[in-house]
């Protein structure tokens, strides 16, 4: 990194990825275990994608809202991961800027995008139990739609905030990222300027874009949780909570990462705890999904045998 001559801002050109690991013997087994971790990954959410379509049973709104899901979780592990497989085969650790933006930007896009899609799933099982005579007209295929749509307005302006925030910041050194991809806290540590506005808007949209989804989510459940306690059948009580336990694994899991991540700043510094957690939040969530979604759910498992038998009868 070199000072611009006339301005109080550094010119910076690239950034330094630590990665996972320093020693270079155990490179090519994590880049093994991450090359199988995400065709794993895009492997399975594209099977959830073809068991949604080819299963009529599947095309109800809980499960439109998986397909986008499942389409996310796609994007967030190629986001990162396949960055950081050609670093580990090349050799080369550095990211240039403009990179290192763009990784970024599209990161909390996805990440936005799933906080409220997890809500508008919360808020689908909350009609489907506690309003099912009016179920279809309030989640009519407009309303789903909607939902989308202003889930992906809100996380745009969510992402491109944070981005940019972040190019107001002063970068002096050291350039190098104790991260193997381009996240908030880590830059925030390089910054030689004051982040506390930064850290302001990270907790305050923050709260907005997780914290009240999150209060929704809580809400829906303890309104689902009473409707499925009046039920008088221990079979009609044990259907109910199963459509929403996969769902409910999949918000612990993603929140319990997130506030990790980002509710801890200050003084801190990055640690090996990030980078698992960062593990989590781009590869272990995104793989896990399609199992937490199709080992409980048979209607999911009746689909993707018809789509496994079809590709075997092709081939």
């Amino acid at each position: 990194m070199e000072p611009e001559a006339g301005n109080n801002r550094t010119a910076i050109t690239e950034l330094i990825l630590l990665g996972l690991v320093d020693t270079e013997k155990l490179q090519p087994v994590v880049f093994v275990l991450f090359l199988l971790a995400y065709l794993l990954t895009v492997g399975g959410n594209l099977s959830i994608l073809a068991a949604i379509l080819v299963e009529p049973r599947l095309h109800t709104p809980m499960y439109f809202f998986l397909g986008n899901l499942s389409a996310l979780d796609i994007g967030c592990v190629t986001v990162t991961v396949p960055a950081m497989l050609g670093r580990l085969l090349s050799h080369k650790r550095t990211i240039s800027y403009e990179a290192c933006l763009s990784q970024l930007f599209f990161f909390h896009l996805l990440a936005g995008m799933d906080c409220f899609l997890l809500t508008a799933m919360a808020y689908d099982r909350f009609l489907a139990i506690c309003r099912p005579l009016t179920y279809s007209t309030r989640m009519s295929q407009t309303v789903q739609w909607m939902l989308v749509a202003v889930s992906w307005a809100c996380a745009f302006t969510n992402a491109l905030t944070h981005t940019v925030a972040l190019t107001t910041l002063n970068f002096c050194g050291p350039s190098e990222v104790n991260h193997f991809y381009c996240d908030l806290p880590q830059l925030f540590q390089l910054s030689c300027s004051s982040t506390q506005l930064n850290e302001l808007l990270l907790f305050g949209l923050g709260f907005i874009m997780a914290g009240a989804p999150l209060v929704l989510i809580i809400t829906s459940y303890i309104h689902v949780a009473a409707a499925v306690l009046q039920i008088r059948s221990a079979g009609g009580r044990k259907k109910a909570f199963s459509t929403c336990g996969s769902h409910l694994t999949m918000v612990c899991l993603f929140y319990g990462t997130g506030i990790f991540s980002y509710m801890r700043l200050g003084s801190e510094e990055a640690s090996d705890k990030d980078k698992g957690v960062g593990v989590f939040n781009t590869v272990i969530n995104p793989l896990l999904n399609p199992l937490i979604y199709s080992l409980r759910n048979p209607d999911v498992q009746r689909a993707l045998w018809r789509v496994l038998m079809g590709r075997w009868s092709l081939a």
